[in-house]
């Protein structure tokens, strides 16, 4: 049935915060300007998603709504007004929903931090379903040829990391530690070999570690048997020139500031519920910098996507079912998961 000839369709749907979504049918959504309707072929989940069911964040979406802003799928409805897609173009959603194109964080390249933004999968409705609304001036364009259930981890994940790594400042021939081999750190490490830089992976899971050698990592450390700062800090004689912290456990964010060399910048991706530990004295007797880095711009997703198209990134993907959603949720709670699970429609 076409998305014309139905009024409904099934999603997963958080009607309130705690320990489960509801697969259900909801209404078809008609496009309104600047908008299309995609039919969705596969959607990433994102650690993000786990915490928009939760409501464990300080700024919480509103029940009901639909998460997921990993999606990937076909247009099949424009809304009114001109468009630069058209019907049967692959287009992706993301975190980045929409922003307001004229304030002083947009026209100076920071429109994640638009204070009107919208959020896929949070303030509008995601990729946890048949169908979803994008807005057309921020949805990103799919590359020709790409596996799509291996594209839609980089709508979130992908860029994220990849703004990361570029805010770290961190150059070729230097190091690299990714803190947080998961969902975000396996792409990160791929992101981080392809620019030149000397990898150096944490983690708490055997099979992670295992993982970031396959992909490329040089060296890993095992937070739960050693101290990372010592080990990072002798094995690149003096700490790693750039930190990224996609590790959603407190214990890592402290961590990064032991593993830093002098002058070396910090960057955060994961976003645990807690307080960040840090030394006062420690960042400024250290010349240390810290920055926290928010998914990335549009052309930050565009420039992610080329490194995938071009092979240099393959993210590790699991699929699975729309009914499958509680339990892929569960395992993430429980550090289960290898790499990223995608919903296959």
């Amino acid at each position: 049935m076409s998305a014309a000839e139905s009024q409904t369709f099934n999603a997963a749907v958080v009607e309130k915060f705690g320990q489960e979504v509801t697969v259900k049918e909801i209404d078809l959504p008609q496009p309104g300007p600047n908008q299309a309707l995609v039919k969705v072929l596969t959607s990433g989940i994102c650690h993000t998603d786990l915490h928009a069911l939760e409501g464990d964040w300080p700024v919480k979406p509103e029940p009901p709504f639909v998460p997921g802003h990993e999606g990937v799928g076909e247009v099949v409805e424009l809304g009114p007004g001109e468009h630069d897609v058209k019907v049967g173009d692959i287009v992706g959603n993301a975190w980045l929903w929409s922003a307001c194109g004229t304030c002083e964080f947009c026209i100076t390249g920071r429109e994640t931090h638009c204070p009107d933004a919208e959020y896929g999968g949070y303030t509008q409705n995601g990729s946890f379903g048949e169908y979803m609304l994008v807005d057309t001036r921020y949805a990103a364009r799919i590359p020709e040829g790409v596996d799509y259930l291996e594209a839609a981890p980089i709508l979130c994940a992908g860029v994220t990391v990849y703004k990361a790594l570029k805010q770290s400042e961190a150059r070729p021939g230097q190091f690299m530690v990714i803190s947080g081999i998961g969902g975000l750190g396996h792409i990160a490490v791929q992101y981080a070999v392809a620019m030149g830089l000397r990898v150096i992976a944490v983690d708490i899971a055997t099979e992670k570690l295992d993982l970031a050698s396959r992909l490329g990592a040089e060296y890993t450390v095992n937070a739960g048997d050693e101290d990372p700062g010592s080990a990072v800090q002798k094995y690149t004689e003096g700490g790693s020139h750039g930190v990224l912290v996609t590790a959603v456990h407190e214990a890592a964010f402290g961590q990064a500031l032991d593993m830093a060399r002098s002058g070396g910048t910090i960057v955060f991706n994961g976003l645990p519920p807690g307080e960040f530990p840090a030394s006062v004295f420690d960042i400024v007797f250290r010349g240390l910098t810290i920055r926290g880095s928010l998914v990335g711009t549009r052309q930050d997703m565009t420039e992610a996507l080329d490194f995938f198209a071009r092979g240099l990134i393959k993210p590790t993907v699991t699929e699975c079912s729309l009914d499958d959603v509680n339990d892929v949720f569960e395992r993430m709670r429980n550090g289960q998961i290898d790499g990223r699970v995608a919903i296959r429609y």
